[in-house]
């Protein structure tokens, strides 16, 4: 399987290049003010430079000049980094967006009159194609818009939007008709109408979504925007009280100096959320990014955040809990009859048999009794096709008429034939039901033969991933129209915990509906104009991009692989990203508590010497100190830059235990990891001699 090349990783060094050029646009306050946090960060480093400027032209300040010039430089670097973790997360989609806009195409467009194929032709440019228009395209032509096929069958290679080498079938009246403006046409042709405006195409809202320009915030983030904005006025207010309280001390004890306003700075950046405030934005571009690399396009952040509270899973069983196509697994003799002439007489009647049940049955002979092809022609044989109306198919050769079908059919064509149906085949077929199976008759003329065992092949694996689920908290729900017994079965054999048979949209919608009502949030997959209601009514909504335009539209997730098991994959997505956000939250709260150790014995240095007690780090100076918080402030942006584009290492887990673990990796390393970096950097700027 061929894929798009991997986004622009740290390494690469044009991203990175990139990102720099990005992260300097972004100081721009119009910008900024945006981030709270950030905005706050930049105003503090603006004011130290006009500090710095002061002193340097007048001699005067309250502090040396390089001191404060230190202070303003490291705190422009705050700001730079958070900056260029948001920019690095969008450079990812950036360099995404630019091979998909390699693969829009500007095409020269056949579009007809009518919607038949001997209507008038008019060649216009596919700019110039609106909603309704049809369109004729034939074998080596690009289709030059999303639309819906209404006429004809091709191959279609997808290549560009799907990075899946294989072609696909895309046919009318069924729900694999939509195609993708800027795939190409491989084989016979198609008549496709029309069903987006230009700048309103799959690929457009596509390269809008990877390059972030329209990537809205979602809930939690918004909530955790404003949570961090309310922390940084509740410490602004607390520096403002601070400098108040540090000039009553001195005039009240008549010794010392107040807190000079750089320090004040410089102790408001490092108690105010920097880290996460810094990497927040990079967080959400990046759990966006990861989707994207799973081949699945979110129409919005609100999903994917979605993605990661979900507690249920609809999961449809054909193509996604099963191959999708049913295998022969035995031979069943009715009495009298050998195995190896029913597997004759069945491979006879498969072997013109296109469908995976006929090649399958022909497969299953020749394993078990090395039955070779024959070529039917030379035997002067008549192939019997399958249709509705008869439910059954075969093959009349050297006189015999053989036939495999549906169990009333095959029972209505021996009964013309003078037979019947023995009592021994009819037990078989009974049992076969009640274990989901299903029973393919075979008959030579008035004779029953027996039974060829049927079996929806549950796909590898399955079980596993759904017992992870449990594990999570998250119920998985088959959905199938087989019978209840069946589906049964199947349910029992794959290990979901529940199973809706018989479904209708009706009974979809119903079910959904009934789990949101008792605070269920539900994700669902669909590919059929039938799913359509039941995705609009789910929280996270997953349509294949081979099904139908309003499956498409109704869903706020398209999976470009059409894999209806990627749910689970975005499920692990929308998780971590959620665990990211909340790891780096609680570190860059606990790691506020080292600052306070480092920066208010140095504040305060002169007015009360006996916080030097506080000084637990034996910091060289009250400057060094202040410095040296504000070095590290700025350098562990630069380190969580990585964990943020990547995200927390993610295992299924009970949500208790993810949290346990956070705030024993995240919390405790948040508090106890500053402490030896600040009094490495001492260390170093004593060596130094700044």
């Amino acid at each position: 399987m061929t894929r798009r090349p991997a986004a622009h990783s740290l390494a690469n060094r044009k991203g990175v290049a990139r990102a720099v050029k990005d992260a300097a646009c972004k100081l721009d306050p119009r910008y900024l003010y945006k981030n709270p946090v950030m905005f706050v960060v930049e105003i503090g480093s603006a004011f130290t430079t006009l500090l710095f400027v002061h002193a340097l032209a007048t001699g005067m300040g309250d502090a040396s000049a390089w001191f404060i010039l230190s202070i303003s430089l490291w705190l422009w670097f705050t700001v730079f980094f958070g900056n260029f973790a948001e920019a690095m997360a969008e450079g990812r989609g950036k360099a995404q967006a630019d091979t998909l806009r390699r693969a829009r195409k500007e095409v020269l467009a056949r579009r007809l009159a009518l919607p038949r194929r001997d209507a008038p032709v008019e060649e216009v440019l596919s700019a110039h194609l609106r909603r309704g228009n049809f369109v004729f395209v034939a074998a080596g032509e690009f289709i030059p818009g999303d639309g819906e096929v209404i006429e004809g069958i091709a191959s279609v290679d997808e290549s560009a939007i799907t990075g899946e080498s294989a072609p696909v079938i895309r046919e009318s009246g069924g729900d694999r008709s939509a195609v993708t403006g800027g795939t190409r046409v491989l084989s016979d042709w198609i008549i496709v109408r029309i069903t987006a405006d230009p700048g309103e195409t799959f690929l457009d809202r596509m390269i809008g979504m990877v390059e972030g320009s329209k990537r809205q915030k979602t809930p939690n983030e918004i909530a955790l925007h404003i949570l961090l904005a309310a922390l940084t006025i509740v410490f602004l207010l607390a520096t403002v009280t601070l400098l108040a309280y540090s000039i009553y001390a001195v005039r009240s004890s008549g010794s010392g100096t107040p807190v000079t306003m750089t320090v004040l700075v410089a102790l408001l950046v490092c108690l105010i959320p920097t880290t996460i405030g810094g990497l927040l934005s990079a967080i959400g571009i990046a759990g966006m990014d990861r989707m994207i690399r799973a081949n699945v396009l979110a129409t919005s952040g609100r999903a994917v955040e979605a993605a990661g509270d979900v507690d249920v899973l609809l999961l449809d069983k054909t193509g996604t809990i099963t191959l999708g196509n049913r295998e022969a697994v035995a031979f069943l003799a009715a009495p009298g009859v050998c195995e190896q002439t029913l597997a004759d007489a069945a491979q006879l009647a498969s072997l013109a048999d296109e469908t995976p049940e006929g090649r399958s049955i022909v497969v299953l002979a020749k394993r078990r009794f090395g039955l070779r092809g024959r070529d039917l022609q030379a035997m002067g044989a008549s192939f019997v096709p399958f249709s509705a109306h008869t439910r059954m198919s075969g093959v009349d050769i050297d006189g015999r008429q053989i036939r495999k079908g549906a169990v009333d059919a095959i029972e209505r064509f021996v009964g013309d034939h003078s037979g019947q149906m023995p009592g021994e085949v009819r037990g078989i077929v009974e049992d076969l039901a009640r274990q989901g199976a299903t029973p393919l008759l075979v008959a030579e003329g008035g004779r029953v033969l027996g039974v060829i065992h049927l079996k929806d092949i549950v796909k590898g694996g399955l079980r596993d991933r759904f017992a992870e689920m449990r594990k999570l908290g998250i119920r998985t729900v088959m959905i199938t129209g087989d019978n209840p017994m069946t589906a049964s079965a199947i349910a029992a054999e794959a290990g979901v915990d529940d199973f809706l048979a018989e479904a209708t949209p009706e009974r979809k919608l119903s079910l959904i509906r009934e789990y949101q009502q008792h605070g269920h949030l539900v994700a669902m997959t669909g590919d059929g104009t039938n799913d359509a209601p039941a995705l609009a009514q789910a929280d996270v909504a997953v349509a294949m991009n081979s099904g139908t335009q309003a499956a498409k539209e109704a869903g706020n997730m398209v999976d470009l692989d059409s894999n209806p098991t990627k749910l689970l994959d975005i499920v692990a997505i929308g998780k971590q990203m959620l665990m990211t956000r909340g790891a780096l939250t609680t570190f860059s709260i606990s790691n506020d508590v080292s600052k306070y150790f480092a920066i208010i014995p140095a504040a305060f240095a002169t007015t009360y010497p006996e916080l030097g007690a506080l000084n637990l780090m034996n910091l060289h100076s009250p400057q060094s100190a202040v410095l040296s918080a504000v070095i590290f402030n700025a350098l562990i942006i630069v380190g969580l830059i990585p964990l943020a584009l990547r995200g927390v290492a993610y295992r299924p887990s009970p949500a208790a235990e993810l949290l346990r673990g956070n705030l024993l990796v995240y919390g405790l390393g948040g508090l106890l990891l500053p402490f030896p970096c600040i009094k490495m950097i001492d260390l170093l700027l004593h060596w130094m001699g700044v």
